[in-house]
C-alpha cells in the first residue's frame, strides 16, 4: 500500500506541473556523482562497490541494474519530473544519439580526491567523471555537426553533481586507510575538496555546461553503518561526522554564489539535501516513515555494519524505511529528496533556483 502512495505522489507531482512525459523541460540530463546514484557504471569494474545483484532493485521495474537502492534513484525521480520517458543512460552504455538526452558518470564510491574508496578497488573519480564527459561532448559535437550549435544545446541541459560523501566516510573519518584525518581539520579538509571540486566545475563550464546543480552532502553520521559503529544507543547521530558535512555544504552555497556573481551565462544552484534528510528523520509519519535508524537490508546492528548480502531476504514493509541498506535511502526516501530537489517545498531546500526553475532559465 504504502508503495502505491509513493507512486501516486509522483504521479500527481507531474501532473500538477503540467509535465508531459516525453517532453522534457530540459532536452538533456548530466549526472556526475557516487553511489547515490550510480545507475550501473561499477557493474564492469573490479569493485567492491557493486549493486548489480538482488535484493537491490526489487522495487525496479528493471531488476537490479547497479542502482543502490529497492528502486529508483534521487536522478531517477527528477529525471521523470524533467518529463524524459526514460531514464538517464550510465556511461558504460551510452551509444550514439542516445548522450543527446544526458549521460550519467555516477560510481560508487567515487570521491572529489583522487584515493577516495581506492579500498574498495576501481572506481571512476570526479576528474575520471568529467574526463569521460568531455569525451561525450567531442560525440555531440560530432553528433550535431558544429561546435556552437553543440554549444547552444549543451547550454540548455541540467547538470546535476553530488559528490564528497566518500572524501568523509571513505577517506577522512577512515583514518585505518587514510592520512587526511590527521593532517587535515574538517575547515581546511573542506576547503581543499572545494578547490578540487571548483577545478572540476571550471572544466564543465568550458565545455559547454551552464546550468549546474551542485547538491550538498546528507547527513552521514546519521546513516545506518555509523550509528551502528558510533552511537551509544543506536539512534543518536554521530555529530563529528555531521558537524563537517555541515562545514562543506556552507562552503558548496558560497562556491553557488561566487559562480553566479562571477560566471558569465551560468546559473548555479544548491540542493540542501542534508536538510531535506533531517526533515524525514524529525517528521517521520509526515511522509509515512517508521524506521529511520536502520537499513531495510543488510547485517549486524542497526542493519548497518555489512550492506545487503547476495540474495537476502529484505524487510517487506519497505516504504516505511528511511534507508534501503547500511548508507543508502530507499526509494521512498529518494522519492522525497528527488521531488523536493525538483520543486522546493520550503525555501531551504534549494538555493537560488530549485531545479524546475533552474531548467526553466
Amino acid at each position: 500500500m504504502a508503495r502505491v502512495c509513493v507512486m501516486m505522489m509522483l504521479l500527481a507531482m507531474a501532473m500538477a506541473m503540467n509535465i508531459a512525459m516525453g517532453d522534457p523541460i530540459a532536452p538533456c540530463y548530466f549526472i556526475f556523482g557516487d553511489s547515490l546514484v550510480d545507475s550501473g557504471n561499477n557493474n564492469r569494474l573490479t569493485s567492491l562497490a557493486r549493486a548489480n545483484y538482488f535484493p537491490y532493485g526489487i522495487d525496479f521495474q528493471f531488476g537490479p541494474t547497479g542502482r543502490f537502492s529497492n528502486g529508483k534513484t534521487t536522478v531517477d525521480v527528477i529525471t521523470e519530473l524533467l518529463g524524459f520517458d526514460d531514464y538517464i543512460t550510465p556511461y558504460s552504455e551510452a551509444r550514439g544519439e542516445d548522450i543527446l538526452r544526458g549521460v550519467n558518470y555516477a560510481s560508487a564510491a567515487a570521491g572529489i580526491r583522487e584515493e577516495t574508496g581506492r579500498q574498495l578497488g576501481a572506481r571512476i573519480t570526479f576528474a575520471g567523471q568529467v574526463a569521460n564527459h568531455v569525451n561525450t561532448v567531442s560525440q555531440v559535437v560530432n553528433i550535431l555537426g558544429d561546435e556552437n550549435e553543440a554549444a547552444n544545446y549543451l547550454s540548455k541541459c541540467i547538470y546535476s553533481i553530488g559528490l564528497g560523501s566518500n572524501d568523509y566516510l571513505n577517506n577522512y573519518f577512515m583514518p585505518v586507510y587514510y592520512s587526511t584525518g590527521s593532517q587535515y581539520s574538517p575547515d581546511s579538509y573542506a576547503n581543499d575538496l572545494i578547490n578540487r571540486y571548483t577545478e572540476q566545475l571550471r572544466i564543465m563550464y568550458n565545455n559547454g555546461a551552464r546550468k549546474f546543480a551542485l547538491v550538498g552532502i546528507g547527513a552521514i553520521g546519521c546513516s545506518p553503518n555509523e550509528l551502528a559503529q558510533n552511537s551509544r544507543d543506536g539512534v543518536t547521530c554521530d555529530e563529528r561526522i555531521n558537524s563537517a558535512n555541515r562545514i562543506f555544504n556552507s562552503k558548496l552555497v558560497s562556491l553557488v554564489d561566487h559562480f553566479n556573481q562571477n560566471t558569465p551565462g551560468a546559473k548555479f544552484t544548491y540542493i540542501n539535501a542534508y536538510g531535506i534528510f533531517q526533515d524525514m528523520v524529525a517528521n517521520p509519519s509526515r511522509y509515512g516513515f517508521r524506521v529511520t535508524n536502520a537499513g531495510c537490508c543488510g547485517v549486524g546492528r542497526n542493519n548497518g555494519q555489512i550492506t545487503c548480502l547476495p540474495g537476502q531476504a529484505p524487510c517487506l514493509n519497505r516504504d516505511e524505511f528511511v534507508f534501503w541498506d547500511a548508507f543508502h535511502p530507499g526509494e521512498a526516501a529518494n522519492v522525497v529528496i528527488g521531488s523536493r530537489s525538483f520543486q522546493r517545498e520550503s525555501a531551504s531546500d534549494a538555493h537560488p533556483y530549485d531545479i524546475q526553475q533552474l531548467a526553466r532559465l
